[in-house]
């Protein structure tokens, strides 16, 4: 079956690849392991030149490369400029920080001199998700490469085309040939891969069941897995909050890429003293939202990425209708070419109905009401992931039980929940295990290797 690029926007054939061939995949990590043996003598301060450059010809092609997105996936053409330009950032980062993060770690033992180095594992695979098609892969690439490790990327198989620009950029800012590389391969092929005795370790950015699938064989196989997945993220607004700066960063928060992102709130879960009118002011401003064209400046929500998508988020409001669910606003595809869906406010989900404990892959929002700040708790916990949270109160004591009692990699206070090269990311439960971003993300392919020296080998220690 060919790996297919689509313009969700029209249905589009844009273009077609064949599936790369056993023998072509073996040739691939072929390559890899040849790369690997000269990257790993290439200076620290190289990589870093070559990553900022990096940085700099996203800068420079930032409109080529959002155009490639929006007709890919059709993520709205601002939102695929900033995606462009946040990888530029990573890349930076990674180059001015790899250097301490790196940096051998001295520990007083009883020996003559001790310390733990950072060696790199060496090639890993990246099974990298379509919703953010740039930002995935370099969250991962950046940190892999500054390591002295080498990638390989399984791209989902909508975008094939933002796969092979990303090899490229690679390559022209001046890393050596294999050192990362995008493999046109079906999800069956995956597990081949996997399994060759040269990769070191995986990372996934996707599905629950695409990440059991890959932790499974990993684990088998006793291979290093990073996992970030599925997110049914709550948005808490708690009495003492900023109504107004809450329900504008609420429709912010649950419409960010057309509701498709593992960190978009997705269950609003608001104090029943001022639940009424956040209700009337959060269904007018998902209300507001422009749907169309992404390619236009104006448009808010793009088309959902595949036909797929929108059929099992149609299912999903059905269901939930069915069990039921109120709609406030929205609840349909929208009609006509695109895979084009209403934003949707529900209420009433019962807990009862399988969808209360999925995550919706798309502009469809969940309100409930608390009578009190246990009850905000026990709803924002009532879910298997763990990816993010969103809360919000001035109430300094609230602030502290939020923090240390929500079931989640990240909380958020008065803000919406986001990603920063700086700050690790991912989630725990059903969301994943592993990080990624900052020094966290960058040391989950190292290896700690401990090193104790008895005796100085000479009159001094060793430097």
């Amino acid at each position: 079956m060919a790996i297919a690029s689509i313009n969700p926007a029209n249905g589009q054939l844009l273009r077609s690849f064949e599936p790369l061939s056993a023998d072509a995949v073996k040739q691939k990590i072929d390559l890899a392991e040849e790369a690997l043996r000269r990257y790993a003598n290439i200076p620290l301060h190289h990589r870093a030149l070559c990553m900022r450059k990096l940085a700099s010809l996203l800068e420079e092609e930032t409109e080529d490369l959002a155009l490639t997105i929006t007709r890919e996936m059709g993520k709205p053409l601002r939102a695929a400029r900033a995606e462009i330009l946040k990888c530029a950032t990573v890349c930076r980062y990674y180059a001015d920080n790899a250097a301490p993060i790196l940096a051998s770690e001295a520990i007083p033992t009883d020996a003559n001199h001790s310390y733990i180095r950072w060696d790199p594992l060496g090639i890993v695979l990246a099974v990298m998700p379509w919703n953010f098609p740039f930002w995935q892969v370099f969250r991962f690439l950046a940190p892999a490469l500054m390591a002295g490790n080498v990638g390989l990327l399984k791209h989902a198989s909508n975008v094939p085309q933002c796969a092979i620009a990303i090899e490229s950029l690679v390559r022209r800012a001046g890393f050596p040939r294999g050192t990362f590389q995008a493999l046109l391969i079906e999800a069956s092929q995956v597990e081949s891969v996997i399994a060759d005795a040269r990769i070191a370790a995986v990372t996934v950015t996707g599905s629950e069941p695409a990440g059991r699938a890959v932790a499974a064989q990993a684990g088998w196989l006793i291979k290093k897995s990073v996992l970030e997945l599925g997110g049914s993220d709550p948005f808490l607004v708690l009495p003492s909050a900023d109504l107004e700066l809450a329900v504008e960063t609420a429709v912010a928060a649950r419409c960010v890429n057309s509701g498709q992102s593992c960190i978009a709130a997705k269950r609003f879960i608001v104090h029943t003293s001022i639940y009424d009118e956040f209700e009337r002011r959060f269904v007018a401003g998902m209300e507001s939202m422009r749907v169309g064209d992404p390619m236009k400046e104006d448009t808010d929500l793009g088309p959902l990425a595949t036909r797929a998508i929108l059929n099992e988020l149609e299912s999903q409001v059905k269901r939930t209708v069915e069990a039921g669910a109120r709609v406030l606003t929205g609840g349909v595809r929208m009609l006509g070419i695109g895979n084009y869906f209403e934003p949707t406010v529900l209420t009433h989900v019962p807990r009862s109905c399988p969808v209360y404990f999925e995550e919706l892959f798309g502009p469809v929002a969940m309100l409930f009401r608390a009578s009190d700040l246990d009850h905000a708790l026990q709803l924002a916990n009532d879910t298997p992931f763990g990816l993010g949270a969103s809360a919000w109160t001035r109430d300094p004591l609230e602030q502290q039980r939020l923090v240390r009692e929500l079931q989640c990699g990240s909380v958020f206070l008065n803000a919406m929940v986001a990603s920063d090269p700086r700050l690790p990311f991912g989630g725990i439960k059903h969301s994943g295990y592993g990080r990624e971003l900052s020094a966290a993300g960058m040391r989950e392919f190292l290896n700690a290797k401990t090193v104790v020296i008895a005796t100085p080998a000479a009159d001094h220690d060793p430097a």
